[in-house]
């Protein structure tokens, strides 16, 4: 009886190569055809509750059937059953693994409109379940920049930590950076990129952050580096902000604003950026319409989080006078870098659940196993946006970007006075007389 419920489910999901379900009685079934180049995977029932569980809501209730520990794959780990599954069910043939009826579908938008509101008191609780994680954790898998975000996988990029330097750069190239420049981080995290744009330029940065753990990690990592006192850091919401900047960037945050602040958002970035600044704002996005943040993560990963579409974002821009000047899709670079710490997080299995426990660790692996193949073969990629209020605080073509980005990094990688982190990671030390113009700001 159980198999008569999920088996519709599994038929409609499996198409391309083979996916074998061993029920707890030892009973079994194939789904889909062999096929080259497709894997052939089985998922074990681990007891006869499990396929209704599953059926109901297949992404939560196959995230919490994993971390319990009442499914298991065989053939492969998470990481291959996720990808095989979205695989066959990719965004440009208009592929859903959940497929939620019309009541679902109600029932979603009024919990994700209710999640997403976002009151002050909601950010620092939601900011708190995730970034107050014991940092060890994250010491386990991000790279010595400690870049909780996409990377930039330029051509020739191959290591998660070039990668990492690589989106630093690009970032920085897309601001214009000048000595003398005073830059706002919003959302900063625990400070690895407001450090190295200021070592990269010469910019001074005080980045803002909800997060106690991460505030006093960048306060203590701008204080070894010596850099304290051109990169600052303190516990404010960005409604608070009151100084004027030459430029902003945020990076991974505006995931957390809420479509309901959206137009607060880009209207206090508006009233604090200089006439001439320039805004970089750096955010997972989806390319289709407006949606809803799926079970799973919301309940487990990010609450209150939410993917905004292009077409919200720009909707929330325009209002509030800031011109958008350039738009990058970073389409596939999500994924290596997901890919890149969950390899990590595998290979540092028993310390993680040393830290937490085994559930803990099945739930990061089916978190990042869920996020990766979402950019490979879902809706997900990331947006850049660079923001302006006056025309002319760029110039005309975008030329520069790719100059000034070639600079930071032959300069960074050629570079004689360099320092080397607690990781052994060699680290750019501006030197104002090696400072190349790229002809704005």
């Amino acid at each position: 009886m159980s198999m008569l419920i999920l088996g519709p489910v599994l038929k409609r999901l499996i198409r391309h190569g083979t996916l074998t379900v061993i029920e707890a009685d030892g009973r079994s079934r194939v789904f889909g055809t062999k096929e080259e180049g497709w894997p052939d995977l089985t998922l074990r029932l681990m007891d006869k509750k499990v396929p209704g569980f599953l059926a109901r809501n297949p992404s939560l209730g196959l995230g919490e059937a994993f971390m319990d520990d009442r499914v298991r794959i065989e053939g492969g780990d998470i990481m291959d059953f996720i990808s095989f599954v979205r695989a066959n069910n990719p965004w440009e043939r208009a592929g859903d693994i959940d497929n939620p009826g019309p009541l679902r579908k109600l029932w979603l938008n009024i919990v994700g409109r209710v999640d997403r509101v976002n009151a002050r008191a909601a950010s620092r609780r939601n900011v708190a379940h995730h970034y107050d994680l014991d940092d060890r954790l994250y010491d386990l898998f991000l790279d010595p920049l400690r870049q909780y975000s996409c990377a930039y996988w330029a051509d020739g990029v191959t290591t998660l930590e070039e990668a990492q330097h690589a989106k630093v750069e690009h970032i920085a190239a897309k601001l214009a950076l000048r000595p003398g420049h005073r830059v706002l981080d919003i959302g900063c995290g625990w400070g690895g990129l407001a450090i190295q744009l200021h070592k990269l330029t010469g910019a001074s940065v005080h980045g803002i952050t909800l997060s106690k753990e991460q505030l006093a990690y960048a306060k203590g990592w701008a204080a070894r580096e010596g850099v304290d006192g051109q990169v600052t850091f303190s516990l404010t919401d960005y409604r608070d902000v009151a100084d004027s900047y030459d430029r902003i960037v945020s990076v991974g945050m505006f995931e957390h604003v809420g479509v309901p602040n959206f137009g607060a958002y880009f209207q206090k970035c508006h009233d604090i950026l200089a006439e001439d600044g320039v805004m970089l704002m750096h955010t997972i996005g989806r390319v289709g319409p407006p949606s809803v943040t799926d079970d799973f993560t919301r309940k487990y990963i990010f609450p209150g989080g939410y993917i905004p579409a292009m077409s919200e974002t720009v909707a929330a821009i325009e209002p509030n006078r800031l011109m958008v000047t350039d738009v990058e899709v970073l389409r596939r670079h999500y994924a290596p870098t997901l890919r890149a710490w969950y390899e990590r997080c595998v290979a540092n299995k028993d310390k993680i659940e040393a830290l937490f426990d085994a559930r803990f660790y099945r739930m990061w692996l089916f978190y990042l196993s869920g996020a990766a193949t979402a950019f490979e073969h879902a809706d997900m990629v990331n947006f850049q946006f660079q923001l302006v209020r006056h025309r002319d605080s760029l110039p005309l073509t975008r030329d520069y970007i790719g100059t000034e980005e070639a600079s930071l990094r032959a300069r960074r990688l050629a570079a004689a006075d360099v320092a080397n982190d607690a990781d052994g990671t060699k680290v750019f030390q501006f030197d104002a007389n090696s400072r190349t113009s790229a002809g704005a700001g």
